[in-house]
């Protein structure tokens, strides 16, 4: 008989078979679309055409599956990491708490993400480079996981690592300066697009997420209590491990800053 985790990872297994197979179908209706708008471009502009707003339908689809995917690979991932045992010394972690979340104080970056299709991954990783992402610094057999903003440096396709950098490492950090890591894609999140938030996903009120804690470059754990508005793109968070005076306190967060927590997360 199957250990619980080796069953559970082929039940996993068997939704990212279901996954791809829904992929597949989205994908050739949205190259169906694409030919009905080549070959007859004009159709747009007929009253009650409804064909652009069913190819952007089809693609949140398509981006929806895609993340889903990504987010199976990546628990599928930890638990392989978990059960391997580790071949060397690991990164030093971080203390994470209020008082930390204080001392990674920010420069506000600007922070850009692309839509991976897992068709074209390794490009998706590649194109990364020199952007900012949510990196997990962590090690898989740490207490607790810890979520930082790193910029990518590197993407080597052929040890399938990202080479990142932690530019504004806390000032309790042994050394002070920046730090650099090694880490694999399952360790990388990317943000939403700046220019492209209308595809960023939806968290709806009682979701729990991952998100920048304001004024720092460290991601923890969070509530939305009030959906993304879209005159300002924000959401109203409520953080784990953030009372103040009895309560949690309400903090505004940029929808660009927040990402679907990972599967498993410790905090």
């Amino acid at each position: 008989m199957a250990s619980p985790d080796i069953a559970e990872m082929l039940e996993k297994s068997k939704e990212l078979d279901r996954l791809r197979k829904e992929q597949e179908e989205v994908l050739l209706e949205i190259n169906k679309m694409h030919k009905k708008l080549q070959n007859t471009p004009e159709a747009v502009e007929k009253p009650g055409d409804n064909s652009l707003s069913k190819l952007k339908m089809l693609y949140t689809q398509a981006k929806e599956l895609s993340e889903s995917e990504m987010s199976i690979s990546n628990h599928l991932l930890g638990q392989l990491d978990a059960m391997i045992p580790a071949g060397g010394a690991g990164q030093q972690r971080r203390r994470i708490g209020n008082e930390q979340k204080k001392k990674r104080m920010k420069g506000d970056p600007d922070i850009p993400r692309l839509s991976p299709s897992m068709r074209n991954q390794q490009e998706f990783f590649a194109s990364l480079k020199g952007e900012q992402v949510a990196a997990r610094v962590a090690q898989e057999d740490g207490e607790k996981d810890e979520w930082v903003i790193v910029k990518v440096t590197h993407y080597d396709k052929e040890s399938k690592e990202f080479e990142v950098l932690d530019e504004e490492p806390g000032d309790d950090e042994e050394g002070g300066g920046q730090r650099k890591y090694k880490l694999p894609w399952s360790h990388i999140i990317p943000f939403p697009k700046m220019s492209d938030l209308a595809t960023a996903p939806e968290f709806p009120p009682g979701k729990q997420v991952l998100a920048v804690y304001p004024g720092t470059t460290a991601l923890y754990k969070a509530t939305v209590v009030q959906a993304r508005k879209r005159k300002s793109d924000d959401y109203t968070l409520e953080f784990d491990d953030d009372e103040e005076d009895g309560s949690l306190p309400q903090r505004m967060v940029p929808c660009n800053q927040v990402v679907a927590l990972p599967d498993g997360h410790r905090q």
